[in-house]
């Protein structure tokens, strides 16, 4: 059972890549440039936050890719190993990354006057993602931090 679990894990974050992937090659673009019509006079935003957004995927696909050798490592039986706890503090660190990618962003927006609820809306949803995301994983990380400290105490009594 675990096995399986395991395995439809993997093609979520799969799946989850992809569909960043496709909407960054080809949804992105178009949306900037029509937006960049509609609205002229922010017009000067277009590439700025292309690049913004480009960069966030970075610490994020990182991420799944983490994400991806913390599923291996449970496959090889070595979720309570040191690896496991560097894969857990990457992706702790990628969500900040990306947390404060979005917090500056949104500082930058709204000193343009750009900042639109509606963008605003998008920007927090994510933003509190990472949030989330990073504090599960610190919280996982001192959890298995814990358990390989008794594991090995365990080991020691016997």
């Amino acid at each position: 059972m675990r096995r399986v679990a395991v395995q439809i894990l993997k093609i979520a974050i799969f799946v989850i890549g992809i569909v960043v992937l496709g909407l960054c090659i080809f949804a992105l673009p178009p949306l900037a440039s029509s937006s960049a019509e509609m609205f002229p006079e922010f017009s000067y935003l277009q590439y700025p936050i292309l690049i913004g957004l480009y960069a966030t995927t970075i610490p994020f696909f990182y991420a799944l890719y983490q994400a991806l050798n913390l599923l291996n490592y449970m496959e090889k039986q070595l979720a309570f190993s040191t690896f496991a706890v560097r894969s857990l503090a990457r992706i702790k660190y990628s969500a900040i990354v990306i947390s404060l990618c979005y917090i500056s962003g949104m500082i930058y927006l709204l000193t343009q006057s750009a900042l639109h609820p509606s963008i605003a809306i998008v920007g927090l949803a994510i933003l509190f993602s990472a949030i989330v995301i990073m504090l599960f994983a610190a919280v996982l990380q001192e959890l298995l931090k814990n358990a390989m400290k008794i594991q090995s105490e365990n080991e020691l009594t016997i």
